[in-house]
């Protein structure tokens, strides 16, 4: 059989061990380019942080001079926007180093650690206004409806020009995106905000200032926990939510010469990023190195996976059938 040579990768004949592993890597973009991208990210993202902290500080002002909790919960909003941004980008520059030592992966996986803490920071502060804006149902306050509608339309504006300049980074980072969907979630409370302020100010309803806070908080801890669910995913090593393993593991042994795929195994270091590793046993009269290459070029076109892991042998004997695999065995149909 063939291996692939650990240097070179030039196919060279096996040993009587008959084992043959292969790698295929491919970072993509290209080392240049991927600085160009985290350049141009750092600078959509800044401009973005400088316009929500500015107007955040005036919400803030205003909603105590208003008395509106709905103000207040979302400058808090905002808060956690900005603290997002940040993140993303101390997470954009660390992820940015290469592997090396004892962090043979790299730093990817921190801008997951960011976006966890994002999502714990956002249920927790919605637990907060949830109590607060209860509170403000049973015992009322009264409100400036003119001043906090004006405020929340300002708002809107400002988190429209936001997620314009937000939408020209990269979103493929579970950060990025996180941070760009907490901005799209406090343009929702804008609107509703509005919609609260000028229902106090036409009709004096001001418990209307807190039903508005709560739906600002609805939207916190939901934005939060989608945070917390895909963080949690990538840690736990569990397949990105677009491929499923025993549709990949089956399409693998459809391939002519393959008798029989285990110990696969597909992750990822962000929400899209996608590794995968499996074992392959191949026909006796198949070629090692031209199934290997069937598989590159299956997995890179169909599903959009380019790096991989492949220990391909030819089954012989007991091999044919393995019985101490992790994880489903995936064999080909018979004729």
């Amino acid at each position: 059989m063939e291996t692939a040579h650990p240097a070179s990768g030039r196919p060279r004949r096996g040993t009587s061990h008959g084992h043959g592993h292969s790698h295929g890597h491919d970072h993509g973009h290209g080392h240049s380019h991927g600085h160009v991208t985290e350049n141009t990210d750092r600078t959509w993202l800044r401009a973005a942080l400088i316009l929500l902290s500015l107007f955040m500080a005036v919400e803030a002002t205003v909603g105590f001079l208003a008395h509106s909790l709905a103000l207040i919960s979302d400058a808090g909003h905002m808060l956690t926007d900005a603290a997002s941004i940040v993140l993303a980008l101390v997470a954009i520059r660390i992820a940015a180093r290469p592997a090396g030592g004892r962090y043979t992966y790299g730093w990817r996986r921190f801008e997951i650690l960011s976006a966890q803490a994002n999502g714990l920071v956002l249920i927790l502060l919605a637990g907060w206004f949830g109590i607060e804006g209860v509170q403000r149902l049973i015992s009322t306050s009264p409100v400036h409806g003119q001043v906090v509608t004006v405020t929340a339309i300002a708002g809107v504006v400002v988190n429209v020009i936001v997620v314009w300049l937000m939408g020209k980074a990269n979103r493929d980072s579970l950060n990025v995106e996180g941070a760009y969907q907490h901005v799209l979630n406090d343009l929702f409370a804008f609107l509703c905000t509005a919609v609260s302020g000028a229902v106090v100010w036409l009709t004096g309803f001001s418990r209307a200032d807190a039903i508005a806070a709560l739906v600002v908080a609805a939207l916190m801890a939901v934005a939060g926990a989608r945070l917390l669910r895909d963080s949690t995913r990538v840690f736990l090593e569990a397949a990105p939510r677009h491929l499923d393993p025993d549709e990949i593991g089956s399409e693998i042994a459809a391939l002519p010469d393959v008798v029989e795929v285990h110990d696969l195994h597909v992750w990822g270091s962000s929400v899209t990023d996608a590794s995968l590793s499996a074992h392959v046993l191949v026909s006796r009269n198949g070629d090692c190195l031209e199934t290997r290459v069937a598989i590159d070029a299956l997995l890179g076109s169909r599903y959009g996976i380019s790096h991989t892991t492949l220990q391909v042998e030819q089954a012989a004997g007991p091999l044919a059938h393995c019985t101490d695999a992790h994880g489903p065995v995936h064999r080909a149909k018979a004729s």
